[in-house]
């Protein structure tokens, strides 16, 4: 991509009115823009990330574990929510057709899924049953705040699954945290991401979060130096020590961000709809249920938090919008360049902007592609380019025809 082509352009004014780093290094780098307070439009850069964590969630939703992909719409019956006893959830979004039956916007979908898997499961033959989408959620909060990290329209992946009986939702249920320590790991925020213990409220003894420790986190969790799990703020009293190892003396207080939930809804929303199955001697059964969660846009700011400095963002690679960020210096090293970006073969952002050097590098410091490749007159002597990682602090020299092995 030509950078005079994008849609966007860069600015060095901090956006009015917002507090969060990832909203503001977002917004600045032209990646996003605030239409309202927890209301942002992605634009081509920062739609690319969303892409790739769309991506990366695909591969382990389809791969491991297994799950068919759907999508359901946003607009729900309120009735279905009478029904689970959750119409009156302080957040939804509420409206009406022009014939006056009420609708709310979808907060989440277990309303809208159980149905759906009424019309296909009726037989034990028929389970276990796993699906997922990739969609927007709405949630009218009191105040959005925190950029991306909590909003009032967000895009969240939200998988449902579907069991003959509460030993294969566990089995399933594990299974689920080792794809979601792989979506992390994917993500650039693994080292820093752990499984917290929560409360599992009516459903169980626990649910599963999984938090980002950082400073710009809105949770407090107590952090296990040891078995590298955690417990949220909102149990700690109730479980006191560490629920692998034992040791209470080894929890550590940290702030962080809540990237992704999982939780064993067992048959509470089964019974509220009757989704039975028939067992192998026709007996009726109740269907057990699990939910997973991961909130795409809240996943790409909690990288943001973590992987930033001063001069701005710093994109893991398999995220990253592009790969590599070209830059000419002279005109001879333009010439060079063009060809460089005609053959390029990976993912490439090419500077053909009539502007500054030092703009040039503040700005690519600023959108945080992994790879900062200069070519000038005096690089070209060599035959050379000048290749510096975001992440690192040294330049280095690398012949032209090993660039794109290097990167």
């Amino acid at each position: 991509m030509r950078q005079t082509k994008l849609f966007t352009k860069t600015t060095k004014d901090t956006p009015k009115g917002e507090e969060a780093k990832n909203a503001q290094l977002l917004i600045r780098a032209g990646f996003i823009n605030k239409e309202m307070a927890g209301v942002y439009s992605f634009l081509p850069l920062g739609l690319r990330v969303i892409r790739k964590i769309e991506a990366i969630i695909r591969d382990e939703m389809d791969n491991t574990l297994n799950a068919s992909e759907i999508f359901m719409p946003a607009l729900h019956p309120l009735e279905n929510y009478e029904k689970t006893g959750r119409d009156n959830i302080d957040v939804l979004f509420r409206t009406e057709l022009a014939t006056g039956r009420s609708l709310v916007l979808g907060q989440s979908h277990e309303e809208v899924v159980v149905p759906l898997a009424k019309n296909h499961i009726f037989s034990y033959r028929d389970l276990p049953v796993y699906v997922y989408q990739i969609q927007n959620k709405f949630r009218n909060e009191l105040r959005a705040k925190s950029g991306i990290l909590r909003g009032r329209e967000f895009s969240m992946k939200d998988l449902y699954s579907f069991h003959v009986d509460e030993e294969d939702l566990n089995r399933y249920y594990e299974q689920s945290k080792k794809a979601y320590k792989n979506i992390f790991e994917r993500a650039g925020i693994g080292d820093s991401t752990y499984m917290t213990f929560a409360d599992g409220g009516t459903f169980s003894k626990y649910s599963h979060e999984f938090q980002t420790v950082t400073e710009a986190g809105e949770d407090i969790i107590h952090l296990c130096s040891d078995c590298e799990v955690a417990i949220n703020e909102e149990i700690i009293d109730e479980q006191e020590k560490c629920p692998e190892c034992g040791e209470k003396s080894k929890l550590v207080e940290k702030k962080a961000i809540e990237v992704g939930n999982i939780f064993k809804l067992k048959t509470k929303f089964s019974d509220a709809f009757n989704l039975t199955y028939t067992d192998e001697d026709g007996k009726e059964k109740p269907v057990y249920m699990g939910c997973y969660g991961i909130g795409v846009g809240r996943l790409m700011g909690a990288v943001l938090e973590v992987n930033s400095d001063k001069n701005g963002m710093i994109w893991p690679e398999e995220i990253a919008p592009y790969q590599v960020h070209l830059i000419p210096i002279g005109d001879k090293a333009r010439e060079k360049a063009e060809e460089i970006y005609e053959n390029f073969d990976q993912e490439i952002l090419y500077d053909d902007r009539d502007t500054s050097v030092g703009d040039k590098f503040a700005d690519a410091d600023l959108m945080g592609i992994p790879y900062r490749v200069v070519i000038s007159d005096k690089t070209l002597k060599k035959d050379s380019v000048e290749i510096k990682k975001r992440s690192e602090e040294e330049e280095k020299l690398v012949k032209i025809d090993n660039l794109q092995s290097y990167v």
